[in-house]
């Protein structure tokens, strides 16, 4: 509570007119309704009985935590008073509690009373700013320059970043007239360069910048020209950039870390690691950062330095899930799968749980330890059930891709017991029936996902495309696709579908534009495989043989491909 305003409430209320606090009774900050009303005491004026009874009712409100009382009073009297220490205090707790609308009408009436305080306009033009009334911002911003006060014009243009073109083009017009009447305001000069950025002008946005002279040249706006310079294909000169920057702000956190992001982004992996690894000695408390240098090491293939950092965080209870995670994955470059199983086995609820999940049942099958992995799985449903469908999933995904039809088909049956209605068991199940060759239960399943959500495209394709390959329902096919189509139309597979049963169609031609489409999107072995037989089909037999060679190049175990091959040239070989 702010003792000040409460000694001048009881004062007045005894008959004393006005009260100036002095400096040492500035309140703790830890209470928003007790937080510095300014760095320097606020003056009151003198105020009648109801205001510093309402002045203190709203003290003690926010002694007793009803910043809601306190603001509403504030606000009330701000307005009464037009009074500027009433009026900031009301902008502090306005501020503090995110109440926009009271920040913005608080801030105003301080900065329109208290014309010389500087803060006071910075607040006025900022909270006008975040309000989208940049003429108005601007005018408070230019008195703060006036002033020779910082003005934070970035966040004077950061803050129009999501308006309309014309807006944005309204405020750099203010920003060029102040320019002439400040030619060479570092500060103008960046928020412009930021607003040419959002605008999607690079090049005129480090034209701005360049107009910075060296000795103005603050951190900020090299960071800002560095990220220009890399967007514009000039990383060299970004890293020039930030190398000289760096010699003269060697202690520079915002710096080192850019500069380390774009050596990771050039590739360049041992040098980031060194950046990465200073900025750990740097700041040693700082786990994030310690995280990012674990995860370039493991982009860099530094597997057992990668384990060193990981273990750090475990031990300091740091992104636990994450470094055990990742510790797992690099157990298992280093082929050491127990140690990797272990690691997996670790991970916790969250983003990473499935993955983990996922890679420990591979883990597992690869070394044909199929009940050793459903014993896991099955424990994992017991243990977490919220994530249960999705393990099924897991296990019988990789039951299918060992090629284990059947014992993959009774675990969704088992799952599909607990959870009638899923639809993405239901789904799996239908795939798996197209395998074991159910087309009834196929189109039964998918027909009740589309009946439950019949904008659901995957479906949609999946059952127009089983349609055109394996039956002769050609037109019931084609309808199905192009409605997948029309609800994602950005989907390779889908067109691939669409250009299949234009195939079965006798399409030919259309056929072939959609099928090489699709492979340019999607250079997958099964749209490889549609292309070359319609190519085949349509007698241009070389076309065909190229598809598929380049495509058995990628995928040279592919059952369609070779199957495809076969059926056409009569062996799985070119």
């Amino acid at each position: 509570m702010n003792r000040s305003l409460l000694a001048a409430a009881l004062l007045a209320l005894g008959g004393c007119q006005t009260f100036t606090p002095t400096q040492e009774s500035t309140p703790p900050i830890d209470d928003p309704a007790a937080a510095p009303v300014t760095r320097e005491a606020p003056t009151y004026g003198s105020f009648d009985r109801d205001t510093l009874y309402a002045l203190l009712v709203a003290e003690l409100a926010g002694q007793r935590n009803r910043f809601d009382i306190a603001l509403g009073n504030y606000v009330q009297q701000a307005n009464a008073t037009q009074d500027a220490g009433v009026a900031e205090r009301g902008f502090r707790i306005a501020e503090y509690l995110g109440a926009e609308q009271a920040a913005l009408d608080t801030s105003l009436i301080w900065a329109r009373n208290a014309p010389d305080n500087l803060d006071a306009q910075r607040a006025a033009a900022i909270q006008l700013a975040r309000a989208g009334r940049y003429e108005e911002s601007l005018e408070f911003m230019e008195r703060v320059l006036s002033g020779q006060g910082d003005t934070h014009f970035d966040f004077l243009a950061l803050s129009a970043a999501e308006t309309d073109p014309d807006t944005r083009s309204g405020l750099l017009r203010s920003f060029d007239r102040l320019l002439e009447k400040y030619p060479g305001n570092a500060q103008l000069l960046f928020g412009k360069a930021v607003l040419l950025q959002q605008d999607g002008r690079p090049e005129e946005a480090l034209e701005a910048l360049g107009s910075v002279t060296e000795a103005e040249r603050q951190v900020p706006s090299i960071l800002l020209e560095a990220r220009l310079l890399h967007a514009t294909e000039q990383s060299a000169e970004a890293l020039d950039l930030l190398e000289e920057a760096l010699e003269t702000h060697p202690d520079d956190k915002r710096l080192r870390l850019t500069y380390a992001r774009l050596l990771v982004e050039l590739d360049r992996l041992e040098d980031a690691i060194g950046e990465f690894a200073t900025l750990v000695q740097q700041y040693p408390d700082d786990d994030d950062l310690r995280f990012s240098l674990a995860l370039v090491c493991l982009e860099a293939e530094a597997w057992r330095e990668a384990i060193v950092y990981l273990e750090e965080l475990i031990d300091r209870g740091s992104h636990v899930d994450a470094a055990y995670f990742n510790l797992g994955r690099a157990y298992e470059a280093l082929g050491e799968t127990e140690q990797a199983l272990e690691a997996y086995a670790q991970v916790g609820p969250g983003k990473d749980y499935l993955p983990a999940m996922i890679l420990r049942t591979r883990l597992l099958h690869e070394a044909d330890r199929l009940q050793d992995a459903a014993n896991a799985l099955r424990a994992a449903r017991q243990s977490q059930p919220d994530y249960a469908i999705q393990l099924y999933l897991i296990e019988a995904e990789a039951l299918s891709e060992r090629g284990e039809t059947e014992q993959a088909w009774q675990l969704i049956g088992q799952a599909l017991e607990a959870f009638p209605d899923d639809l993405d068991l239901l789904y799996t199940r239908a795939m798996l029936a197209e395998s074991r060759g159910d087309l009834a239960q196929l189109e039964e399943d998918l027909r009740f996902i589309i009946e439950r959500e019949p904008e659901n495209a995957m479906a949609l394709n999946a059952l127009g495309y089983t349609l055109a390959d394996r039956t002769t329902r050609y037109e019931e096919a084609l309808a199905l696709i192009q409605q997948a189509y029309e609800i994602n139309p950005q989907d390779p597979a889908t067109l691939d579908s669409l250009g299949w049963v234009n195939y079965r169609m006798g399409h030919l031609e259309e056929a072939e534009r959609l099928l090489r489409e699709a492979l340019k999107q999607l250079p997958d072995a099964e749209v490889a495989a549609h292309l070359g037989e319609v190519l085949w089909v349509r007698g241009e037999r070389q076309a065909a043989r190229d598809v598929w060679r380049a495509a058995l190049e990628k995928a040279p175990d592919s059952t369609i491909l070779k199957e495809t091959l076969k059926r056409l040239t009569g062996t799985e070989t070119l």
